[in-house]
């Protein structure tokens, strides 16, 4: 009698461990792993630009944006030192399995108008050590959208990177003065980025080069042109950018798969000076890195 009831126990706790198992299986549930990085700032007396992400949210069907309950903030980072691919990682979070469009990054920012505020959450440093509050005009409240597609596969993990983008995204308002913070932020998946890398020869004397990315067919002489307001960037639709290192090189990281037109121009201590020439029709594919060196001379 005692053989036969261990029998059946052993039975039924197979039988648990079968469902289970089969249950696990056919999860739902997967996991975002999300990293920041950014592209670099065009001003060289900027030496970092600060900025203290308090939640991160997402978004579902019907408008619905929920909160990554894992996210451990505030956190703070200096975007400045995560450019020419460096990343630095926000957290791992269990999503639905299913396809993604948008995130939402609220700010510890203070509001646009609120005279001398203490102890902000984003601000900006100059060279001279001193420091700037970084105002919000708008999405104090409602925070700020990074889009860009990706899925979470069931039972699977998706890697996902959130460049915010500084160029784009802090002004200085010309009649107040003050650092406005306008974030631009893409989201790319990490497993289907490439990069493009190179060097450059033939660099005038004097002179910052900047390497502007568009994907291609984009790029149109207007965006060069001086920004209408301060709260736009000039090259406004360039997807990112980097300045040419004292080595001659350039790196652009974090690019989907597709083709590419480069759009090589000078600055002068930050102040953009000319459009020197576009490198056409550049091909990125996933994961691998195209090397494509730029000879001023040629342009």
């Amino acid at each position: 009698m005692k053989k036969l009831i261990s029998l059946i126990v052993l039975a039924v706790f197979a039988s648990f461990l079968f469902i289970s198992c089969e249950k696990d299986e056919s999860s739902t549930n997967g996991s975002i792993t999300l990293s920041i990085t950014d592209a670099p700032i065009d001003n060289s007396d900027v030496a970092g630009v600060y900025l203290t992400i308090t939640e991160i949210q997402y978004h579902k069907s019907n408008n619905d944006w929920l909160t990554f309950e894992e996210y451990e903030g505030p956190q703070k980072f200096n975007i400045l030192e995560l450019t020419n691919g460096e990343s630095a990682l926000l957290g791992s979070f269990e999503l639905d399995a299913g396809t993604y469009t948008q995130l939402r990054f609220m700010l510890d920012a203070p509001e646009y108008g609120i005279p001398n505020p203490s102890n902000p959450g984003c601000y900006i440093e100059f060279a001279d050590a001193t420091q700037e509050p970084l105002f919000v005009p708008s999405g104090y409240e409602t925070g700020w959208k990074a889009v860009g597609k990706f899925t979470v596969p069931s039972n699977g993990d998706v890697a996902v990177t959130a460049d915010f983008d500084a160029r784009k995204s802090v002004f200085e308002a010309g009649v107040t003065g003050m650092y406005i913070l306008k974030p631009t932020i893409r989201l790319i998946v990490d497993n289907q980025a490439g990069q493009i890398t190179g060097g450059i020869t033939n660099i005038p004397d004097g002179v910052d080069v900047i390497i502007y990315a568009y994907e291609d067919g984009v790029y149109t002489s207007a965006e060069a042109e001086d920004p209408v307001n301060d709260t736009t960037a000039r090259f406004p639709n360039t997807v990112t950018s980097d300045g040419v290192n004292d080595e001659g090189n350039y790196h652009l990281a974090f690019l989907a798969p597709m083709t590419y037109d480069l759009v090589v121009a000078t600055s002068i201590e930050g102040e953009f000076q000319e459009v020197l020439g576009i490198v056409e029709d550049v091909v990125v594919e996933s994961k691998k890195t195209t090397n494509q060196p730029i000879d001023l001379s040629s342009l």
